[in-house]
This record gives C-alpha cells, structure tokens and sequence, in this order.
C-alpha cells in the first residue's frame, strides 16, 4: 500500500494528468470554434453533381491530386477543404495549375459554373469543410467603416491598406483585391489560400466578412479622389516621385543656365 501510494504521488504522473487535461481541452475548443466550417455543403448538391464532378476530378485533377482526392508528391490530399476551397481556386483559374511555381496564378477559368460546382460537389462529399457562402453574406450591404477597421488589422500587412497587393517571401505576392468577387474574397477568407492564413468564424465573424467585402467594394468604385494614385504604396512612392521629380527640374534648370551662360 506504501509503495501505491508513493507511486500516485510521482511528479510524473501530475504532469501527465496535466497534459492529458490540455489536450482534451485544446481539442474540445478546435471541435467548438469548427463546428460551424467543418460542415460539409453536400446537402446542398444533387448525387448527380457528385458523380459528375467526380468525372471531371479524375479526367482533370487526379494527375496532382491523387484518384479520390488523396494526394500524391505533386500535389495535396483535398479530403476535407470543402466545397469553397474548390470554388476558390477552380473559380479564379488558378487551378488547374498551368506550371509550377511559387503559387498559383490567376488566369482565365477552365471550366463553367456548372463544371465548378459539380467539382465542389465531389470534394465536398470526400469530408466536412468550409461551404461555399450563402448570397446574404455577399451582397456588400455591411458596414463599410468596420469592415475597414477589420482589414486594417487583419489583412493590410499582406495586402496593402488599400487592398493594392504586396511582396512576400520567397517569390510569393498578396494580390491586389480589385475586380474580386464578393463570393471568391469571402472563400479566400475560410480557406485560406497560398500563404494566406484561414480567418474562422471565431477569428472574424460571417457578419465581419461581409463588412469586410462592403469596404473593398466601396474603395473599388470610389477610386482614388485625391489624385494619382501611385500604385498605393504611401509616402515611400510619393517621396520617390517628389525626390525624382525635383532632382529632374533641378538638372533641367542647371542645363537652362549653362547654355544662357555660354
């Protein structure tokens, strides 16, 4: 009994205890903060957008990705993405890929909406992920200067504080956000493509996101009223044009004088 008794008090045992306890609670909080993207959109699809999307997967995509979805040394498994990763990126052209490189580049679509859905139908059905947003979040009635706050600090590291893209490492880039659909910036948010880190339900609501594509939209269509522009870059590309533009006049001013002078 003594030596159970020692044995219970090991220290040992209250770190496993301990870790045990954070472990449970860690996975108990992801199942909570996911439950609402982890949903899989299949209800949604007909079996006949299945079976056709699953067609168009092995005729199109299974070379990189693997017959059903599970991955191969080229490319990814998609067991799980969801449907909104699917239409993220078959929706944009970026997949499929047309070579490889650092990341995926938008070009023009392969495939129609149709085809589009039919192959978020088939990954949708493989696991539970993000769906693609329902219209209501999408149509840029939010409130623009919240939606401004939360780009601000959630997005304009990467994408620029007036959306107009920027450099990454390795040669990756935050795209510009102009000319972006509503429902693609809304996928981009819950999926998390490229480098871009996925912003859940608990990190900025479905009403955020929806602020958030109403500000985009809003400084979309008001341009830039003050003025060129200048790619957006803020004091560096102003100062560079004053410091060029005054170096040039201060060079044509000195030749003016020089051929007075002879």
């Amino acid at each position: 009994m003594k030596a159970l008794s020692q044995k219970r008090r090991h220290p040992l045992a209250a770190i496993a205890l301990l870790l045990m306890g954070l472990l449970l609670t860690g996975g108990l909080y992801a199942v909570a903060t996911t439950v609402n993207e982890a949903k899989a959109s299949t209800t949604t699809y007909s079996a006949n957008d299945v079976e056709e999307g699953g067609k168009l997967f092995d005729a199109n995509c299974a070379t990189c990705h693997g017959f059903g979805a599970s991955g191969t040394q080229d490319g990814p498994s998609l067991v799980g993405v969801g449907a909104a990763a699917v239409d993220f990126q078959v929706g944009t052209g970026r997949m499929p890929m047309q070579m490889n490189g650092p990341q995926a580049l938008k070009k023009p679509v392969q495939f129609n909406d149709e085809q589009t859905q039919q192959l978020s139908a088939y990954v949708a059905s493989l696991g539970a992920g993000p769906a693609v947003p329902e219209e209501e979040l999408l149509d840029e009635g939010g409130d623009a200067a919240e939606g401004g706050e939360l780009f601000r600090t959630n997005c304009a590291m990467c994408h620029n504080a007036a959306a107009a893209g920027g450099a990454l490492t390795r040669g990756k880039f935050a795209p510009a956000l102009a000319d972006v659909s509503g429902k693609h910036i809304y996928e981009a948010m819950v999926t998390g493509p490229q480098n871009m880190p996925v912003f859940s339900d608990s990190n900025i609501t479905p009403e955020g996101k929806r602020d958030i594509i109403t500000f985009l939209k809003q400084i979309e269509t008001t341009g830039s009223p003050g003025g060129a522009d200048l790619g957006s870059l803020g004091p560096v590309a102003e100062g560079l044009f004053v410091w060029v533009a005054g170096l040039g006049v201060i060079i044509a001013f000195t030749i003016w004088l020089t051929s007075r002078t002879s």
